[in-house]
């Protein structure tokens, strides 16, 4: 609509957004908040498509692709506790909500004390359920609290050095269908080139290591338009086993592989269960 352009808005309500007494993994992982979307647009029912980049999998449908990659938000994760104690203060035993499996090795590496439990919902549901102490803490992405107007209510946000975050976190794109050359190019002005060239570092490593919401993974590329920088890490799912690895390279694909690469390298095939 900013761009001059007539819009329709469709809200459509996902299998990710209705099932919330799984996890994940068990309806179809991250793909779950895609799937009635890209139903839609193959049935010519709706023509554009508003995902958050990291709940994107790395194979799209075909006749589909992602046609613009906005500015990064706030890639951080946010920790939000009743008492606004951090982590490391935090008595044993303490009950920290969150569904990651991310976020919850790497917490499980600092805390091996506490327990990480699941939390679902949607963001006021979730910071509801820490209110009425169901939990201690609970560990939110900034992006979405702050584009709720939330941000406030965070107890302080992780660093990225301290909680990796997943691959194109805090980054919203755009997908429709490839023969709608129109539509591509109303969206074009929306691209953020930087931003595009961290996301193929962080979501190369992904496709490569062949990783998914049931794997715990992070990975982050910082950089301008020269050289990159991608952090990232892979674990068992118990968290009893971290590996990472930082590499700095000019083609963010490529440096997204050489991470993967030497990640596999070291073992991280038997961390993944293969």
């Amino acid at each position: 609509m900013a761009q001059g352009h007539q819009v329709e808005l469709h809200k459509i309500t996902t299998t990710g957004d209705q099932v919330l007494d799984r996890r994940l993994e068990s309806i179809g992982g991250k793909g779950a908040f895609l799937k009635e979307i890209e139903e839609a647009m193959l049935a010519g029912q709706v023509d554009l498509a508003v995902h958050s980049l990291k709940d994107v999998p790395t194979v799209l449908p075909d006749g589909l692709g992602l046609v613009a990659v906005l500015q990064r938000a706030d890639p951080r994760d946010a920790w939000i506790a009743s008492s606004g104690q951090p982590l490391d203060a935090l008595p044993a035993g303490a009950r920290v909500g969150t569904t990651s499996l991310r976020r919850r090795v790497q917490l499980l590496e600092k805390r091996r004390d506490v327990a990480i439990e699941d939390l679902r919902g949607n963001v006021d549901t979730r910071l509801r359920k820490l209110r009425e102490g169901a939990y201690d803490a609970i560990v939110l992405a900034m992006a979405g609290l702050t584009r709720l107007g939330r941000a406030h209510e965070v107890t302080r946000p992780f660093e990225a050095t301290e909680l990796l975050p997943a691959p194109g976190q805090g980054v919203i794109t755009l997908e429709c269908r490839l023969r709608d050359t129109d539509v591509m190019e109303a969206v074009a002005p929306l691209h953020h080139a930087p931003t595009h060239r961290a996301v193929q570092a962080e979501r190369g490593f992904l496709a490569a290591l062949g990783g998914g919401c049931n794997v715990p993974l992070g990975a982050y590329a910082t950089g301008g338009d020269g050289a990159l920088t991608l952090r990232a890490f892979v674990s068992d799912p118990e968290g009893t086993r971290l590996l990472r690895a930082e590499r700095s390279g000019a083609d963010p694909a490529q440096l997204g592989r050489d991470v993967a690469g030497e990640l596999i390298s070291r073992g991280a095939p038997a961390l993944l269960g293969r």
